[in-house]
C-alpha cells in the first residue's frame, strides 16, 4: 500500500508499505537521485518471506512533495524521524543506500538510533560523498542538461551489464526528482561529512559495498568498518554501486540472515 506522511506543513513524503503485518520491519532509504523504486528486487522477495518492507521517498524525489528547501542531512534525517513516529515503528532494520546511507547515519547520531535495532549501509556515501570535482561536474550538468547528467549517473552506476530497457527504467527514475532537489543534494554530498557521526552509532551495523564501485570507492566502506563499533563489512565481488540489483540474490539472502 502507498500513502503520504506529512513531515512539515505543505510537505508530504510518499511511503510504500508492503506486508504491514510482517514479523520484522525493514525501512529502506534510496540513493540520489532515485526513489523507493530502486528496491523493486527486494520488494519482490522479502515481503513474501514475512518481512514488512517500507520504502520512503525523501523530499524532492520520487512521489514525494518537492519543496525548494530542506536539503540538508539534518532536515532529511528529521523527515525520517517524523515518518518513524507517525507509523509508530520500533525495533526495525534501517537500510540506506548511497546518500540514503548518509541520511541513515545522521539519523542514528541525531536521534540516538531511535527505534533502530540494526543498521545496514549499502555503498554508503560516507564519511564523505562526492569530491569537489565530481560534485561540480554533476552540478553544472544538473543545472544545464539534467537528462545528460542522469545518463552519466546510469552509465557509471553498475559493474554488471544492464540491458537498454533496464537502463531506460533507471534513467526515468532519476528524472522523477525535481531539478532543484537534485542539485541541492549534490551540494550536500560535496559539503557535508559524517566523521563526527560515526562514533555515535551503537546499533549492530552491516556494511555492504561493491568492490568495483566507481561512485563511492570501496576504501570508504573499509573506513566505515574501522570507525563504526560492532560493524561487519561484506564485500560484493561482482558489484559496482548497485549490489541491491547486481547481486540481488546474495543481497536479499544476506539481509534475511542478518535480520533476526
Amino acid at each position: 500500500m502507498g500513502y503520504f506522511v506529512t513531515v512539515e506543513p505543505g510537505v508530504n513524503l510518499y511511503v510504500e508499505d508492503l506486508n504491514p503485518g510482517g514479523n520484522k520491519t525493514i525501512v529502506f532509504l534510496h540513493g540520489w537521485p532515485l526513489s523507493h523504486k530502486q528496491f523493486e528486487y527486494q520488494f519482490d522477495v522479502l515481503p513474501a518471506m514475512g518481512y514488512r518492507c517500507i520504502g520512503i521517498d525523501w523530499r524532492g524525489f520520487g512521489n514525494s512533495d518537492k519543496p525548494i528547501s530542506g536539503y540538508t542531512l539534518n532536515r532529511l534525517a528529521d523527515d525520517i524521524r517524523t515518518v518513524v513516529g507517525t507509523l509508530q515503528l520500533e525495533n526495525f532494520t534501517l537500510v540506506g543506500h548511497s546518500t540514503g546511507g548518509a541520511i541513515a547515519i545522521r539519523y542514528m547520531s541525531r536521534y540516538n538510533g531511535y527505534g533502530v535495532s540494526q543498521l545496514v549501509l549499502v555503498d554508503a556515501a560516507a564519511p564523505t560523498g562526492f569530491t569537489a570535482e565530481t560534485a561540480n561536474n554533476f552540478l553544472k550538468e544538473a543545472l544545464n542538461d539534467r537528462p545528460k547528467m542522469m545518463q552519466d549517473v546510469t552509465d557509471g552506476f553498475f559493474f554488471q551489464y544492464v540491458t537498454r530497457p533496464f537502463s531506460d527504467w533507471f534513467f526515468q527514475m532519476g528524472l522523477q526528482a525535481a531539478g532543484w532537489s537534485t542539485a541541492a543534494v549534490i551540494v550536500l554530498l560535496r559539503d557535508e561529512n559524517l566523521n563526527e557521526d560515526l562514533p555515535k552509532i551503537v546499533a549492530p551495523t552491516l556494511i555492504i559495498h561493491g568492490i568495483h564501485d566507481k561512485v563511492i570507492p570501496f576504501s570508504q566502506a573499509q573506513e566505515l568498518n574501522q570507525k563504526i563499533r560492532n560493524s561487519k563489512l561484506v564485500p560484493f565481488q561482482y558489484s559496482g554501486h548497485g549490489p541491491f540489483w547486481e547481486e540481488r540474490g546474495k543481497f536479499n539472502q544476506l539481509l534475511a540472515q542478518y535480520i533476526h
